[in-house]
Order: structure tokens, then sequence, then C-alpha cells
């Protein structure tokens, strides 16, 4: 997910094709703008996915052609089910306002049940944990494979190919910080290139062993699992290398809209790979020792430098999709109260979604660096890809069933008809991913977990310290009587105190009183609540309550693809008469210093990890852009 060239491509958020735009440019523009952006990760598969699927089958035996056909017949048949079927013909149509994407569809299942229950959100919280695992996994692997191609040109290069790829993975996140806007520009021309020369490729060789035709059978595919039930499942393992990205058509659908995305995967993308695992596979019937390297052995010699160079370009495409998209899902965990607030850089004056989160870009390059260290060769890496991506589509498909049921309206039993076979095939994946486990499988579900720790941890300890400060804090309703009946001194002008509950006195606001002994002329209890859509329209960001001739709430409304600006919402309430002055406008925010309780609700080490991130949250003045020379803060201390 890109978001860069995504905000760069739509005009808006929903589906653009069901606005009547079909056939205009802006449709091929969203057409292409998808294939450089949702297709980056699935397109660069064919690097490595067939070689090490059939490496799998075979191990040191010979090559077979039941082995090539059963390999071919899986990728075939994994690629129309689980993509096509599953994400571009089903889930594509379960949209949240135009948005889709794991905790998209969270949101969408907790509105069709009601509430937010718990299996609900622990299903979006594992997706999201291991969005951040593929999200480091894929960088490295594909930025390494390409390189790879160095050894083939000459074996000289065989040396330069850790030092090349450490090179481009460091340039690639050094540049977050200036903004993709330009670069996005011509990742849609430079990924059709990719895509015509994998099918050109294939085609070079379908010739090589007609042979392979035969793979369009899925039997072949079956044959093989049953005939071999261990040497299978670990086949499987490796086939799923070829879907990868695929939830990346769902991901990005509100930034390019259903039309385009299933334009791009018909009519090109879905073509290329086949044509290009099938030109691998006849090129290794005719020539066994091309296993080594099937991808790049089909090149012809006199391309292959400019080839390595176009699959670097490629892989650095599907790199930065991964990395972007990181940024994303990070703002939407933030709005919706999963992590802390973290720094949101924006790097565009006239796109809001082109975003750079530093903490992000330096976790995941200190991540993907890693992986690079220990595996050093994307035949390593390639057990350790693949599980971050089937957990993602397992909650998927589970998440998917609640909204066909509940929001859609389906029987129970159709819902399930359709949705089950998906969990099967997604959990059979997983079993087969999961079987890697001690060569490398092992990184992707520690990073994720650890990811759920901490979201875990933030969330208890949040509602575990709201409900402490609750029992603190006075009714705001018994607070307003008490002053009306008894007024401090008045002083003109407008003060602005945030809290996170609208019916209790902001503390702030009582330290106002205790220490400074005044009142504002107008007092405003601002709440910032986070929608479960994923963009809250003008007329729904403000609300207006007057409590007193002194007093009034305010809640200010965002959507968790948004990032909040509490002075530009607040103009909006201007059109509901009420009248503020940003010069005149005094915001006050309580800053908390938190130490761990004698007692807690929490064990020792999760009340200091929660301190621990509640220290490296972001300032709440710079995370809703109030202007610094506006605010007052007062500092609290609470146990927790």
């Amino acid at each position: 997910m890109n978001e860069a060239t995504r905000d760069t491509t739509s005009s808006d958020r929903h589906d653009p094709s069901s606005r009547g735009h079909a056939h205009d440019s802006s449709f091929w523009g969203l057409t292409l703008g998808s294939v450089g952006v949702v297709y980056g990760d699935i397109g660069t598969s064919p690097l490595y996915a067939f070689r090490e699927a059939l490496r799998s089958a075979v191990g040191d035996g010979p090559i077979t052609q039941g082995a090539v056909l059963g390999v071919l017949s899986l990728i075939l048949w994994a690629l129309t089910i689980v993509v096509t079927a599953k994400y571009v013909l089903l889930l594509l149509h379960a949209d949240n306002h135009g948005e889709g994407g794991t905790l998209s569809l969270t949101a969408l299942a907790s509105r069709a049940l009601g509430r937010r229950t718990v299996p609900v959100v622990m299903l979006g919280i594992i997706g999201a944990a291991m969005f951040y695992g593929d999200s480091v996994i894929t960088p490295a692997i594909s930025v390494l494979s390409a390189v790879e191609g160095l050894k083939i040109v000459t074996p000289a290069f065989e040396h330069a190919v850790m030092p090349f790829t450490v090179t481009i993975l460091v340039a690639l996140f050094a540049v977050q910080s200036r903004g993709t806007a330009r670069v996005a520009a011509f990742f849609g021309p430079v990924m059709v290139v990719w895509f015509v020369a994998l099918a050109g490729l294939g085609f070079l060789h379908l010739a090589d062993d007609p042979h392979i035709f035969a793979a369009v059978n899925p039997l072949h595919g079956i044959r093989f699992v049953v005939a071999h039930p261990v040497t299978g499942l670990v086949t499987l393992g490796a086939v799923f290398l070829a879907v990868t990205g695929g939830e990346a058509l769902y991901a990005d659908l509100g930034h390019f809209g259903r039309k385009p995305i299933q334009s791009a995967w018909f009519g090109l993308v879905f073509p290329a790979l086949v044509i290009n695992y099938f030109g691998q596979g006849a090129m290794v019937l005719a020539h066994p020792d091309a296993i080594e390297n099937p991808f790049y052995r089909m090149v012809p010699e006199p391309l292959l430098f400019p080839m390595v160079l176009l699959a670097t370009a490629a892989t650095v495409i599907a790199s930065q999709a991964v990395i972007t998209g990181a940024y994303s899902i990070t703002r939407q965990a933030i709005q919706l109260g999963l992590i802390p607030r973290l720094a949101i850089r924006h790097t565009s004056e006239t796109h809001s979604g082109q975003i750079y989160i530093p903490r992000v870009n330096t976790a995941l390059l200190i991540g993907v660096m890693l992986l690079v260290a220990m595996f050093k060769t994307s035949s390593h890496l390639a057990s350790a890809y693949g599980i971050a991506v089937t957990t993602t589509m397992v909650v998927d498909a589970l998440l998917g069933f609640v909204v066909i049921w509940k929001l859609w309206g389906w029987k129970p039993w159709s819902a399930a008809a359709i949705i089950v076979p998906f969990v099967v095939i997604d959990g059979t994946f997983f079993v087969a991913n999961l079987m890697k486990l001690l060569e490398g499988a092992w990184a992707p579900l520690l990073f994720g977990g650890v990811i759920v720790l901490l979201i875990m941890t933030w969330r208890r300890g949040s509602r575990l310290l709201a409900a402490k400060t609750r029992h603190l804090e006075i009714p705001l309703e018994t607070l307003v009587q008490t002053l009306s009946k008894k007024p401090p001194y008045i002083v003109p002008g407008t003060a602005v105190f945030l809290t996170g509950d609208p019916d209790s006195a902001p503390t702030a606001l009582l330290h106002n009183l205790k220490h400074n002994k005044v009142l504002h002329q107008h007092n405003v209890v601002l709440t910032i609540e986070s929608a479960d859509t994923p963009r809250v329209t003008e007329e729904d960001r403000v609300r207006i309550t007057q409590i007193s001739p002194l007093f009034s709430k305010v809640v200010l409304r965002f959507g968790f693809m948004e990032t909040p600006n509490v002075p530009k919402a607040l103009a909006i309430a201007r059109k509901q008469g009420w009248h503020f002055d940003i010069m005149s406008t005094s915001f006050f925010l309580s800053r908390r210093a938190l130490k761990p309780a004698a007692q807690s609700g929490m064990p020792k080490w999760q009340d200091n990890l929660f301190i621990r991130l509640a220290k490296s949250a972001s300032d709440a003045t710079d995370f809703f852009q109030i202007p610094t020379g506006r605010v007052v803060e007062v500092g609290t201390q609470v146990t927790v």
C-alpha cells in the first residue's frame, strides 16, 4: 500500500467506478496506479516462488515431470482461488465507506455485531500485527532476490550481493522522510514494463516443453500432495510465496476503487504471472540445471543486466508499498486507540495521505537489516516469508464471515458455504508455513507477537488508567452548578480543556481553578472521538452542547484514516454559531506522570511496559496540531 501514489491518483475515497468514471481517463489512471502499488509485492514473487516450491518438492532428488506439473498446478490454483475468487471477486465488495484492509474489516464486523467484541478486536489486532511482520520481510526478500541476479551475470559479483542489498535498503528508508510523490509517479509505468517483461520471458520458453500446459488440470497438484503428504505440505508452504501480496488488493480498495483493481488483475497482472510461472516450468523440464535460478535463466544473456536493474526497481517499488502501508496502518491503529500517539509528519501540503512516521521507519529498517544479516540469501528468507501473510488472510476470511452474515444479511449456512472453503485453504497454507517454524518462520511470528503484546498492554493499561482517573474526578455537571452559584473571578477569552471523559471535570480545569482561582469567559470541555469509519463528513465533525452561559461541551470526531487537526475542526464550529478565535483561545492539557501502583490490575512487568509506552507517546500538542503558543500544560501524577 503506497499512500503517496494512491492519494495523488484518487480524487475521492470511494469506488470511482461507481460514479460513472469507468470509461474516462481517471479510470485508466487509477488502473495504472493500482498496477504500481497494489501489485508490487505479488508481482515480484516470480523471482523466487517457483524456485523455492520446486526445491521443496524434489529435495535433493532429480527434477521430475510430476513434481513440476504438481507445483505449477498448485501455484495456478492458489492464484485463482486465494487471490482471484477470495479477494478480487468477494472481499473487494466488503468496503467500509470505500476503504478496505484488516482494520476496516474489523470495524465493519464490529458495526455488524453492534459492539466491539473481544474476538473481533483480537482478530483485528492479530491481522494488523502480522502486517508489520510482512512489512519487515518483504523489503528484505524482494531486494535480495533481485540483486542475486548479479551472480548470474558473472560469478565475480557474488560477494557484492550483500553490500548492494544493504545499500539499496538503507537508501530506500533514508528517502522516506522526503515523501514519495515524485517517485510514485513512475511506479505504475515501471511495473507495467515489469509485468510485460514477465509475460515476454514466459512466452520465450513455453515451447521448451509443451507438456507444461497439463498443469492447468488441478488433479496434478492434488495427486502430488496426496502421494507425498509431508513433502506436499512443505511444498504448499513454498507455493504460498506466489500469492503473498494478494491481501494488498483489499487493503488498497479505497485508494483506487474496485473496478480499476479488478481490471488491472484480469487484464495484465494475472495473465503475466501465470505465463511467467509456466515459462519457468517448461524451461526447468527442458533444462533441469536451471533450478538454480529459473527466473534469471530465462533471460537472454544480452538482456540479463538490464533485467537485474528492472527487477531491482520492481522490488524497491514492492518494498515502498509495504513501508507506506505500515505508516497507514499505524495511523489507523493510533486513531482506534490500539497504540500510543506517534509523531506523524506530512510530506505534502496538498495530499493528507502522504505521511512519514519516524519511529516506524526506524523500527522497520532495523528489522529489515537484522533479517538480511541473519538469513543472507532469499532462499533462506523464503522460509520466514508467508506465515505473516497467511495469518492475515485467515483473519480476513473469519472477519469476512461476520460481515457477510450479519451486515449483508445472509443466512449463516450460506455465509459459511462461501467462507469455509477459503478458511480451509488459508488454514492449510498456515499449517504448511508453520512447518518451517525452526527454519525461519519464527521471525515474523516473534515480531508479530511483540506487536500484539504491546497493543494488548496499551489497551489494558489505558482502560485501568481511565477507570482509576474516573474515580478521582468529579462530575462536570456538579462543578458547573457549584461555579454558577459561587463563580470565581471571570477573565476574558476562551479556555479549551482537552479530556477523554466529557462527563467529568477535566483535571486541567480543576488545577486552573485551584491554583489560578480564575475562570474564563468561555470554557470548552473538548473531547476527541475516533469513528469506526475511515473518514467523517464536515457535517458530523463537530457536536456542541451548551451546559451553561460559561460552559459548553464540544466533541470532535475523526475517522481512523484521518489525522486530527483541532484548530481546523473547531473552525467548522463557526458555522454552528460558535464564535471561535484562535488568538484569544488557550488550550489546557493535562500531562500525566505515571507511577506503578502497589496493587494493579496488571503484572508488574506489564505495568512498567505500559508506563514506558505512555512516556513514548507523542506530545498531544503536536499530534492534534494545536498551536504551541496557545497551550498551557498542567502536570499531574497518577499511579497505575
